[in-house]
């Protein structure tokens, strides 16, 4: 058995010298692969939510993965149809999901270990959705580090793209690096094992469903083919020309102030040079001058153009054709937009983007410092919508859903929804408006406490106020420690206590290559000792998984057994047990008296 890492990096290297993949489809018979791909699963909440079946990571064995390859190995392995359920978008529509089966899951998640080390050195630069490494930050970050200067922005929605990827067109790409028949028509059935919906099946004639686990891979493999157009063709086509031509009307009032310093009229001076300041020192209609960026993450797009409108409208034009004569996916008229980048702000990725013009504001040296720069934003959209889910009537509001829940816990959820929020607008300039919701969601907190002890906010905010250090000095924030026995360290939740600071690198760092060395996971060490964690019987163990350690509470303290015991000191959701343990768990006949050898 090949290790896992040294399979992919071996892919990775093929792909890396842009040589077809052969042969790929026997890599699916080395269990690492599917160990690797368990330890990157079982920890989802995903992992504990059955399919069409009642199938889940619980009891997962390597007796399970070696039957899982018996059957990949003969081509007698068959992909069950997702359940389908509909999650709500942001305009009220609904988005279907794919629910597949663990072992679905589980062979998608090594079909996309492969596709991903041998793609990802292919895929364009421009390229930040579902990639290691890379994220919503680093795509902004690019926009905000690299298109000074931009005029129009080129807002582009894919619509409905991951339910209209034409299976043909598809196939076909997949073809053109992958060289081995058996693969790609595994892929191929997968793309039409269709979905149950009220129990009844139904056809899957294009897409890739989202909630597979290998869907946004290919998405990526399939929109690879835009990257590469804009790069080939727009790119070269609409970038011309090492620098503007001078402004002439600029350089005229240059020489005319030189003139009025020499005759000392220091009034026409002072208004040549404000004139001057109202005036670009380049020529902004060189026609001799152009520019377009490009940034992509998943199906949303956005250019940036230096030049006329009529250009910018042209390049819309040209990916609208491309996308339907090659790709058969079509532009959503509605969200695909061409924005003046000076007067109107641009969304992308859930911010506003908007390229500066301040005349008046000047650097220690009296220079126009932020022009042409991109600014990154907080909608105030997005902080009304934030703060209307804590107020009522135009009020903060307790929530008292959470009444039953522990003081530490109502602040843990409360932080983790604030931090949530910060964390993602780290890039915005303007991050200090956060300062509302964090104002109403700790007016909402009290209440919340304050409901649950029967007393008021302010008793509230004396017990629970408290001053820490931060990187720019002393912050106020509520918080809550917990005491634990012996020597293990407090439990501390805090609300608040972030600096509302930009951070320019609050990014990922994006240029490193892939590396798939990586640590053997303590779950796949139990996993393969093959050792009951309960009575010490050796062979054909496998694993028992909670959703969550908040479930191991549900039996009375006195009533636990001594494997929820286990669990509990070792603060994991895992145990790895034999076949008759594992019975008398799922049964409640599981005797506390046992005990753990």
């Amino acid at each position: 058995m090949r290790n896992a890492e040294t399979v992919l990096e071996v892919i990775q290297k093929r792909g890396g010298q842009g040589k077809p993949l052969e042969d790929i489809y026997r890599q699916l018979f080395n269990p690492a692969l599917y160990l690797r791909a368990y330890a990157r699963l079982y920890a989802n909440d995903g992992a504990m939510t059955p399919g069409i079946t009642s199938e889940t990571v619980d009891d997962m064995s390597l007796e399970k993965i070696k039957n899982l390859i018996e059957k990949v190995r003969h081509e007698r392995y068959r992909w069950t149809p997702v359940r389908r359920v509909y999650i709500p978008k942001k305009n009220g529509k609904l988005r279907p999901l794919g629910l597949p089966t663990w072992s679905d899951k589980l062979l998608q998640e090594v079909m996309r270990q492969i596709l991903e080390a041998y793609y990802e050195p292919q895929f364009s630069e421009y390229s930040h959705g579902f990639r290691p490494g890379r994220g919503c930050h680093t795509a902004l970050s690019e926009v905000a580090r690299n298109w000074t200067g931009t005029r129009w922005f080129i807002e582009g929605d894919i619509s409905r793209c991951f339910d209209r990827l034409d299976h043909t067109v598809l196939i076909t790409i997949l073809q053109e690096k992958l060289h081995d028949n058996r693969f790609v028509r595994l892929i191929s059935n997968l793309l039409k094992a269709g979905y149950l919906e009220d129990w009844q099946w139904n056809a899957t004639l294009s897409g890739s469903p989202q909630g597979g686990v290998i869907s946004p891979i290919l998405s990526n493999i399939y929109l690879d083919k835009l990257d590469q157009f804009v790069e080939t063709v727009l790119l070269p086509k609409y970038n011309r020309g090492e620098k503007r031509r001078g402004n002439p009307e600029y350089m005229a009032i240059i020489r005319a102030t030189s003139q009025a310093e020499r005759l000392g009229d220091a009034t026409l001076v002072h208004q040549l040079k404000l004139r001057k300041r109202q005036l670009s020192s380049c020529d902004p209609n060189d026609p001799d001058y152009r520019r377009l960026r490009y940034v992509r993450y998943c199906d949303d797009f956005l250019l940036g153009f230096i030049g006329p409108k009529t250009e910018a409208e042209e390049i819309k034009r040209q990916i609208h054709d491309f996308l339907w004569e090659q790709l058969k996916l079509e532009l959503s008229e509605e969200k695909t937009l061409v924005t003046h980048a000076k007067t109107q702000a641009t969304r992308f990725l859930g911010y506003e983007i908007l390229c500066q013009q301040s005349n008046d504001r000047l650097d220690r040296n009296g220079r126009r410092c932020v022009n042409g720069n991109i600014a990154l934003r907080v909608p105030r959209e997005v902080i009304d919508k934030k703060c209307a889910l804590y107020m009522q009537e135009g009020h903060p509001q307790r929530r008292p859903e959470m009444i039953l829940d522990s003081d530490f816990t109502i602040l843990s959820q409360y932080q983790s929804e604030y931090r949530g929020v910060v964390q993602y607008y780290f890039l915005a300039q303007d991050i200090f408006r956060l300062g509302k919701l964090h104002c109403v969601m700790e007016t909402s907190l009290l209440k919340t406490l304050a409901n649950k002890h029967k007393t008021t906010v302010a008793k509230m905010a004396a017990r629970y106020k408290t001053t820490i250090e931060t990187p720019y000095g002393p912050r106020k924030c509520l918080q809550i420690t917990v005491q634990r026995d012996g020597n293990r360290k407090p439990l501390i939740a805090q609300f608040g206590g972030i600096p509302l600071r930009r951070k320019k690198t609050a990014i990922l760092i994006d240029k490193e290559p892939v590396h798939f060395k990586v640590e053997r996971n303590e779950l796949l060490q139990r996993l393969l000792a093959d050792r009951c964690e309960i009575c010490g019987k050796t062979g054909k163990s496998s694993v028992h998984h909670i959703r969550k350690l908040a479930d191991l509470d549900k039996q009375g303290q006195a009533e636990k057994p001594a494997w929820v015991k286990q669990m509990a000191a070792r603060r994991r959701k895992t145990l790895v047990v034999c076949r008759d343990c594992h019975t008398e768990i799922h049964n409640g006949t599981l005797s506390r008296q046992l005990g753990l050898k």
